[in-house]
């Protein structure tokens, strides 16, 4: 009786295991986080800059279209989310890189931006969260982006263009996602694959799964 008890208990344990993987960081889990977080936070810096011609081009075709360029400024929480693979990653890695974006200094102010990238990062951890962290297939990338950028897209309208009219708000949100869906999205499952090719991510479970597949 007692050693099936035992038994029972320990099963129960193991199978229980892996379910809670994705709820404890290691210590290499956050420092590849923070490293994804600081590399994408000066891809900000860039694009704080980067955006202002495009921007110029085409606001005047056509008002909130420029929803287009918002998505390298969503893609580093989607990127974390897929390589670290833990719950809150996708937060993290977002919010880092808004810090370091805000610290170097940028045109929107510093707790506005760190503002944004924790909405921004929430958009996309709710996407892996509805799929309990155990799907990293590039559907749930482009979704997570697309979450991203409707999360942002709201943000933004709230705080920087209140009082626009329906027009401006629909085809801003759809630009926007579109953005995020491509950029955000598609585009960081390509990214992700790739570095997990490598030998740089073989402590995870997107490195060890592109090990499989090789």
């Amino acid at each position: 009786m007692s050693t099936s008890t035992s038994t029972s208990a320990s099963a129960k344990t193991q199978g229980s295991a892996p379910a809670r993987s994705f709820l404890r960081w290691r210590i290499v889990d956050i420092v590849v986080a923070s490293v994804i977080g600081v590399a994408a936070g000066l891809i900000f810096l860039a694009w704080n800059v980067g955006y202002l011609g495009p921007k110029a081009l085409l606001e005047p075709l056509l008002p909130g279209v420029q929803g287009l360029l918002d998505g390298p400024w969503l893609f580093a929480g989607v990127l974390g989310g897929l390589i670290i693979r833990k719950a809150g990653a996708a937060i993290y890695v977002e919010l880092l890189a808004a810090v370091v974006s805000a610290l170097i200094g940028n045109q929107w102010g510093g707790f506005l931006t760190l503002e944004a990238g924790l909405v921004q990062g929430l958009g996309a951890e709710l996407i892996f969260l509805l799929f309990f962290y155990r799907r990293w297939s590039l559907p749930v990338a482009i979704l997570a982006g697309a979450g991203a950028a409707l999360a942002g897209g709201i943000n933004n309208l709230v705080l920087w263009y209140a009082g626009s009219g329906p027009a401006f708000t629909i085809i801003y949100l759809i630009s926007t996602v579109i953005s995020g869906a491509v950029i955000a999205g598609a585009l960081s499952w390509v990214l992700a694959r790739g570095i997990a090719a490598t030998v740089a991510l073989d402590r995870f479970g997107s490195g060890r799964e592109a090990r499989v597949r090789v």
